[in-house]
């Protein structure tokens, strides 16, 4: 298969934008990346948009009658949490297939103030018999059957959201740049046991873009700062035989990583920097086992260790982390990738890990059913 670089990543500073639309956001971040690739909208032969909230409104050709309508080829994907990544994954086939040289991935979302999980389904909900189909209570839920088995702690869970914070505190893009100590933490409000306030990701809203080439136009444009994609996995919930009342965040994410190990010929060791989907403080624990960065129930110990905080054996969400960066949903996979970027070219400024040559992005997309999507990067 053709070699696919990204030459250009951006995004908006992530927060609450009452005046714009998600359009206007989307259409500031492809031009961000665009500028970043010393791009224009007339290179671009092919763009794809993710969105959760705003996908019935063609965002792609949208964001186009802002900056510049081509003709280029638009579609438009709509995948949960996973969008931005689904649209990055549809971009790199795209350019794997040898039609496109250049194409916009970007992802754009204005997310609804409030609680999400939307209505109830008529009858008993496939999830939530156990307490709610609302999000927090479900990650709650995994975090407590992954507690029961391995005895994590809330203080360990909550350590998780006093890292991201304070890597926030270094991200001018992210929403929340606070610093929140572990009591602070612990005596937040509790949303869903053990999920206090600061343990939840905030709705925001954002956008963000990459800008993703052939091996043949990245070397016209020359490989200084291009990033090569190694690995890219984008896959649905395997069939298991469980009780389908307990939701299982882990099958999924373990199916998408091993496949993107696979492709890219790598392993966790390899890892210089993860960016993982931390929607909840316990989610972040759990994806550290389904990612392989350490064994079954080393989790806590990870965290308690400070070898996922910055100057750590392997840095996790450097960005502040949905947790703190904020998650405007269909932007989010896309950010992942940014955050990336930046580190790759040695461009993060004051949270920049040391000497980073290769790094994984990692969403799940959750909807009763769900999506995981795992990219991985390397430094040309």
């Amino acid at each position: 298969m053709n070699a696919v670089a990204i030459v250009g990543a951006e995004m908006t500073r992530f927060g609450r934008y009452p005046d714009r639309s998600p359009f206007q956001l989307g259409a500031d971040a492809a031009l961000l990346a665009l500028d970043d690739a010393g791009l224009s909208i007339r290179d671009v032969e092919a763009v794809y948009a993710g969105s959760t909230f705003n996908s019935a409104s063609m965002v792609a050709q949208r964001v186009l009658q802002l900056i510049g309508q081509t003709g280029a080829m638009c579609v438009n994907v709509s995948n949960a949490c996973a969008a931005g990544a689904t649209a990055l994954r549809q971009a790199i086939l795209a350019v794997k297939s040898g039609e496109y040289d250049v194409v916009l991935a970007l992802g754009a979302e204005k997310n609804p103030r409030g609680l999400m999980g939307g209505p109830l389904t008529d009858g008993p909900p496939p999830e939530g018999l156990f307490g709610s189909v609302a999000p927090p209570s479900i990650f709650a839920e995994a975090g407590m059957i992954h507690a029961n088995k391995y005895g994590t702690t809330i203080e360990q869970f909550a350590k998780v959201a006093v890292k991201n914070h304070h890597h926030a505190t270094m991200n001018p893009k992210a929403a929340y740049r606070i610093e929140t100590p572990l009591e602070e933490v612990l005596a937040s409000e509790m949303i869903a046991y053990p999920l206090t306030k600061l343990m939840c990701s905030p709705n925001v809203d954002g956008a963000a873009a990459v800008v993703v080439v052939s091996e043949k136009k990245a070397r016209q444009l020359g490989l200084g700062r291009a990033v090569w994609i190694r690995g890219s996995a984008l896959v649905s919930d395997p069939f298991e035989a469980r009780s389908p009342e307990m939701f299982d965040p882990n099958s999924v994410t373990r199916l998408a990583v091993a496949k993107a190990y696979e492709m890219a010929g790598m392993g966790p060791d390899d890892l210089d920097l993860v960016e993982l989907h931390d929607c909840f403080a316990t989610a972040e624990i759990l994806h550290y086992e389904n990612l392989g960065l350490c064994a079954e129930g080393e989790a806590g110990r990870l965290i308690d260790n400070g070898e996922t905080t910055l100057g750590g054996r392997l840095p996790v969400n450097m960005s502040g982390g949905l947790l703190a960066k904020g998650h405007p949903i269909g932007a989010t996979g896309i950010a992942n990738v940014v955050e990336l970027v930046y580190h790759l070219r040695g461009e993060a400024g004051e949270r920049q890990v040391p000497g980073a040559r290769v790094g994984l992005a990692h969403v799940l997309g959750f909807a009763s059913v769900s999506a995981s999507a795992v990219h991985i990067l390397e430094k040309a």
